[in-house]
């Protein structure tokens, strides 16, 4: 529900700050006084395109917040919760938009996308005007509203058809890992082939491919690596090398060692570098021994690199990962080998299992024609209610079998159409193309009126949709919007008197202007006051009789 409407600088407005009542909301007023501006302000909070035209003139931003009231388990908190946001059953909206193409949105203070804004305006209000294609007769919604008159009943077939179409994916996501067809099976086979074969040939060893580059790296670099072992074993081991002087020093500090600890210790950290001086000196020789060049090894090396390397940019980065892969390979292998049988098995499984799908296809059509009997019939008493005395409405639904049946449809095979006939002789035909303007708000009002208590929409919004009614089929409008607003908010516009007095709560909309702007103000009428408007709306002059009758219409309605 809608509680309040705060507005700035929007059109004519300068600022308002409206409070609506909980049930049946009417907004009169005079051609042009600016009706409209509360329902484009409506429309712009719930995420209607932004645009320049809509901001005051000489006014730099327009602003409006809304401020909803839902049940804590509406559709709207739903989608909340799915964009991490809170809410203790009010919902706060603000939305600005500058002269600069600028804004903002907000949902209880946390900032949204319009495309998040429209996923939870799209269950608190539906819009409806003369012009506007109703929501709910959009022939793409016409089986999600019959759904809706199932219940909890259609809900658990629903689940079925759903949990039965993921298990046929699955068989067919099996049955591809089986190479499908023999055909494709068998070239997954000779590619599986190839690839293990080639792996187990190669004879992959973990770490060998460092090893090798550790290996080609002594090669590329051997004469600076004999180089620098010559002139290190020189400097050691020549004659006055390091390990002479070394040898001498220990000499030396021995023949003084036995005069205090700290001599002795000495002497034998000298020693001890004078026998590592000479290790090194005879490793180096060793090495410098060992130092060769052969063709033969660096052909292997290179070679080798080059298969490691080709290996592992087809089947992994590693040496672990191309290993992985021989062992997946090899049990894909395996199983193809052997897939015949198992291809069989499944696709008899995924032929139950689209015989499953089909008998829940037909449960949902069963159960939808079965609710639309009802719907029709309710709907077609409300319209002669309305002064449609020859209307005739049926759900028309495409026929379907086991052949022509959509088993990957979690919704069904139905595809329906609403059909409507508003004169006597002439036959049926969709609403879409045969239902006029007067008719149709007709139509939707019927339908509102069944649909009060299934939707879960809080707020209806009508903007004018009773144009061109009057007399008695006048009074049977107002009374539906009495009927739909004990369960859902209305909030409407409205040139009837009829409509204007069964309200729960009249705004009057009126123009002002003190010589250099105009303003538009909306104000909540008193009774007194819904008496004078309502004589304005019956085109009355004021009199006794007219104030009589204003108050005997809003009397009848218990206002």
């Amino acid at each position: 529900m809608l509680n309040r409407l705060y507005v700035k600088n929007i059109a004519l407005i300068q600022e308002a700050n409206i409070e609506f009542d909980k049930k049946f909301n009417v907004l009169s007023g005079e051609t042009g006084s600016g009706k409209s501006i509360i329902l484009d302000s409506i429309n712009f909070v719930l995420g209607s395109k932004a645009d320049k035209n809509l901001i005051r003139y000489g006014a730099d931003e327009a602003f409006v917040r809304a401020e909803f009231t839902v049940e804590p388990d509406s559709a709207a908190i739903a989608e909340l919760e799915e964009m991490d946001i809170e809410c203790d059953g009010t919902i706060v909206i603000s939305r600005k938009y500058s002269q600069e193409g600028k804004g903002s949105i907000k949902i209880n203070g946390n900032s949204v996308s319009v495309s998040m804004l429209r996923k939870v305006t799209a269950h608190l209000v539906d819009v409806h005007g003369q012009s506007e294609h109703f929501y709910l007769l959009n022939e793409k919604n016409q089986l999600s509203l019959i759904d809706g008159l199932c219940k909890s009943e259609l809900k658990s077939v629903k689940a079925e058809l759903s949990d039965l179409i993921t298990k046929k994916r699955a068989i067919r996501r099996q049955i591809d890992e089986l190479g499908g067809d023999e055909q494709e099976r068998a070239r997954k086979l000779d590619l599986l082939d190839y690839q293990i074969k080639e792996i187990e040939s190669a004879e992959i060893r973990v770490g060998e491919y460092e090893e090798l580059l550790a290996r080609k790296k002594v090669m590329d670099n051997l004469e600076k690596i004999a180089l620098a072992l010559s002139e290190v074993r020189s400097i050691l081991s020549d004659d006055n090398g390091c390990t002479d002087l070394l040898s001498s020093a220990s000499r030396i500090m021995s023949s003084v060692s036995g005069y205090g600890d700290e001599y002795s210790s000495i002497s034998d950290r000298i020693e001890n570098i004078s026998v590592e001086a000479e290790d090194i000196s005879q490793t180096i020789s060793d090495l410098s021994d060992g130092l060769s060049f052969d063709e033969g090894q660096a052909q292997y090396i290179e070679e080798r690199l080059t298969l490691l390397k080709n290996l592992m940019r087809k089947y992994g980065n590693s040496e672990e990962a191309v290993l992985s892969y021989f062992e997946d390979a090899s049990r894909q292998y395996e199983a193809l080998s052997d897939a015949a049988e198992n291809i069989e098995r499944l696709q008899k499984s995924a032929i139950l299992t689209d015989d499953k799908i089909y008998d829940c296809c037909r449960k949902l059509s069963e159960m939808r024609k079965s609710a639309c009997e009802s719907f029709t019939r309710q709907v077609v008493a409300e319209l002669k209610s309305l002064n449609i005395p020859n209307a005739k409405f049926e759900v028309e639904f495409a026929p379907f079998d086991r052949q022509t049946a959509r088993l990957n449809d979690t919704n069904g095979s139905d595809d329906v159409s609403f059909m409507f006939s508003a004169n006597k002789g002439e036959p049926l035909k969709p609403l879409s193309k045969i239902i006029s303007g007067g008719e149709m708000s007709r139509f939707m009002l019927s339908v509102k009126t069944q649909l009060k208590d299934i939707n879960g929409i809080s707020t209806y919004i009508f903007d004018e949709i009773d144009a061109g009614i009057s007399g008695v089929t006048a009074r049977a409008v107002a009374e539906k919007f009495v009927a739909i607003s004990h369960n859902t908010q209305i909030i409407a516009v409205s040139h009837l008197p009829q409509v204007c007095a069964a309200a729960s709560c009249q705004f009057l909309i009126s123009k002002t202007d003190d010589g250099r702007t105009t303003v538009t103000n909306i104000r909540r009428l008193n009774h007194e006051e819904r008496v004078q408007e309502i004589v304005r709306l019956t085109g009355s002059q004021p009199s006794e009789a007219a104030t009589k009758h204003a108050n005997e219409l809003l009397a009848f309605f218990g206002n």
